[in-house]
């Protein structure tokens, strides 16, 4: 079956963007407002940061496989879709998070199947749904010389979009994490199965919203950090984040924000277009964003690293490591927000923002 979710993710543009070919570290060179709905009055962001991060002075641990946090730990729990929305527009808040001395937890929600990516990296495509007869279908990076295998991949995968890409988006997203320096890695393995017929959606915002509940009531009075995936316009995203929505609805979480990790794609005016916060990140923890994107363009088989990643996106990688901005966004109103699938498939959305239900 095709990963429709694909076509939404998919940036393969020949263009080499304004630093030129090449990518990765070498190459790369607002105002606080609506945080005061969960804040007590006058207290400052990095007081509301770091509030509860006295039981986080003692960190889990030096690695990504921390012990249980004590229970008056309140860890920040951040949530990615797939391996490399961290990176692309959750890293910089995860810095600061970290650096206001709290515990931070990252949790990948979905395995991250994804058939056509296994396509790319084979430079061939089965000509029809017979699966009989192979197309050429080079690397697409290849004319601008920003694949890091060089447009030369030299794999063979099954198609099926598991059982090699799965664990290669993994290594690159356990990379990140290292780089980013999280202490602890929560791996859902939940497969992607939001663009299957029928209620699939439903389903899967059901699963979610329990595994959400589980760390809520594992972490009390953790905050939880999601994508904004009414911007975002992916099904994946937009049910993961309904999911988020309606158990913040319902008071389960009780500090709850949206990075829009699909921001890059827009003219910077845009990206900030009805955030409650920009986050303006500091030259050391730019440098560690872009480490972590560099994650997703490493290429060294034996260690399983196939850059993934940056083949699905190279544009939205590297306007996030250009940009020294994050864009994070309060909990949607009841009233305004609406639950169920918004992407370019629904008659009724068209696949585009919904800038105003922020």
């Amino acid at each position: 079956m095709a990963d429709r979710h694909f076509r939404h993710r998919l940036d393969l543009s020949a263009s080499t963007g304004d630093a030129g070919p090449g990518f990765g570290p070498a190459r790369w060179s607002g105002p606080e407002a609506a945080l005061a709905d969960l804040a007590p009055a006058g207290l400052s962001r990095r007081r509301l940061l770091t509030a509860g991060a006295m039981a986080g002075a003692t960190l889990l641990g030096t690695g990504l496989m921390g012990g249980k946090a004590s229970a008056a730990s309140k860890p920040a729990i951040f949530y990615s879709p797939h391996q490399d929305d961290e990176a692309l527009g959750l890293a910089g808040s995860i810095l600061e998070h970290k650096a206001a001395g709290r515990p931070v937890y990252l949790v990948l929600v979905t395995r991250g199947e994804n058939n056509q990516l296994a396509e790319i990296m084979n430079e061939w495509k089965w000509k029809d749904d017979t699966k009989t007869t192979k197309i050429d279908w080079s690397c697409r990076l290849r004319p601008s010389g920003r694949c890091a295998a060089h447009g030369r991949h030299g794999v063979d995968w099954p198609t099926d979009g598991d059982a090699m890409v799965v664990p290669g988006r993994t290594t690159e997203f356990m990379a990140s994490a290292k780089a980013l320096g999280v202490d602890k890695v929560i791996n859902w393995k939940i497969p992607d199965t939001v663009y299957n017929p029928g209620n699939a959606f439903d389903k899967f915002t059901k699963t979610v919203k329990s595994k959400i509940a589980s760390l809520a009531d594992q972490y009390p009075g953790a905050s939880h950090k999601f994508t904004a995936g009414w911007l975002e316009v992916t099904r994946t995203h937009k049910a993961i984040t309904d999911a988020a929505v309606e158990l913040a609805w319902d008071g389960v979480l009780t500090d709850v924000r949206f990075n829009f990790v699909y921001a890059y794609d827009f003219a910077e005016s845009d990206r900030r277009r009805g955030a409650a916060y920009v986050l303006d990140i500091p030259d050391e923890h730019l440098q560690k964003k872009q480490n972590a994107i560099h994650c997703y363009n490493k290429w060294s088989p034996s260690e399983n690293f196939y850059a993934l990643g940056y083949h699905s996106v190279p544009e939205k990688m590297e306007a996030a490591a250009a940009d020294r901005h994050e864009y994070v966004f309060a909990l949607p109103k009841k009233g305004k927000y609406q639950t169920g699938n918004i992407d370019a498939e629904s008659e009724d959305y068209d696949g585009k923002p919904q800038w105003d239900w922020s």
